[in-house]
């Protein structure tokens, strides 16, 4: 939802976001993260009776069966698409959210295939970027929403390599891949390219607000002006949203697979979604 008020910067200055549609994508992202869940766990059953964090699923546990997730899998299906039939533009739309379709189904896969699996979650989860400037143009807009998905993707990477840590020595002994394998051996290698991630998603949402703080506009007096959004309130919170990332990577308790501590960093990015959806709320208003 937060990154669906960049979506809406170039529709008028300072008005405030299609509040339906804003309700629409909300609905959907949590319908879709859902079924991305169901798919994931319907894959990797049999792989999660041996991981002490999963073992108690609904499938791993053997409370549900494959069929009836793959029911629920469908409900979540139909929900998906009403949803998406709801949208504006809706043949535009259609395409794109069709074309997410294969990353929603591989990407619980690559864990078994790729050293980068957090990659192809991050791909996946974030497709709303693409999403949310389709069902408010009709059109899409490359130079802003290419680093506005993209920073959407190295977020993702830094707080599920945190969580993945938990799984990390059961990954190792069913020969799963995982970025808390891949980005290093030692605390001090894994926290310096989270580091790094954080650092690039934090100058990608900066980008973001600069190419739509220059975006020729609808001003008050009905004429074209320049900027759809205030860089600067956008610019302080989304350093805000920057700084909640990196004390996450600094207070992380990588090294002992603590649950309480990388669970409670994970969840904890809640906040920065709403610090993000503040910021941009912020710079269109302002």
């Amino acid at each position: 939802m937060a990154m669906y008020m960049v979506y809406d910067i170039s529709t008028s200055y300072g008005e405030f976001p299609n509040m339906t549609v804003l309700s629409l994508f909300g609905v959907g992202a949590f319908i879709m993260r859902g079924a991305g869940c169901t798919m994931n766990d319907i894959w990797d059953q049999d792989l999660d009776k041996h991981v002490a964090r999963t073992s108690n699923r609904p499938l791993a546990s053997g409370i549900l069966t494959t069929k009836q997730a793959m029911g629920f899998l469908f409900l979540q299906g139909i929900a998906g698409l009403g949803v998406l039939l709801s949208l504006p533009h809706l043949e535009y739309c259609f395409l794109w959210g069709i074309s997410s379709l294969p990353l929603v189904v591989v990407y619980p896969l690559m864990k078994r295939y790729f050293l980068y699996p957090q990659l192809f979650l991050g791909l996946t989860f974030n497709w709303g970027a693409w999403m949310g400037w389709a069902a408010i143009h009709g059109s899409m807009d490359y130079t802003l929403i290419t680093p506005l998905y993209l920073s959407g993707v190295t977020w993702t990477l830094v707080y599920d390599t945190i969580y993945a840590h938990q799984d990390k020595v059961d990954d190792r002994k069913l020969g799963l891949y995982s970025t808390a394998i891949t980005f290093g051996e030692t605390e001090e290698q894994q926290k310096m390219v989270l580091h790094g991630l954080a650092t690039l998603t934090y100058l990608q949402w900066l980008l973001v607000g600069w190419t739509a703080s220059t975006t020729m506009v609808t001003g008050p007096d009905l004429q074209m002006i320049e900027g759809g959004l205030s860089f600067l309130p956008y610019m302080v919170g989304m350093t805000s949203a920057y700084g909640h990332l990196v004390w996450q990577i600094h207070t992380a308790d990588l090294s002992n697979n603590s649950a309480d501590n990388l669970g409670q960093r994970f969840r904890s990015n809640t906040q920065v979604g709403a610090l993000v959806f503040a910021s941009i709320l912020a710079g269109k208003l302002l």
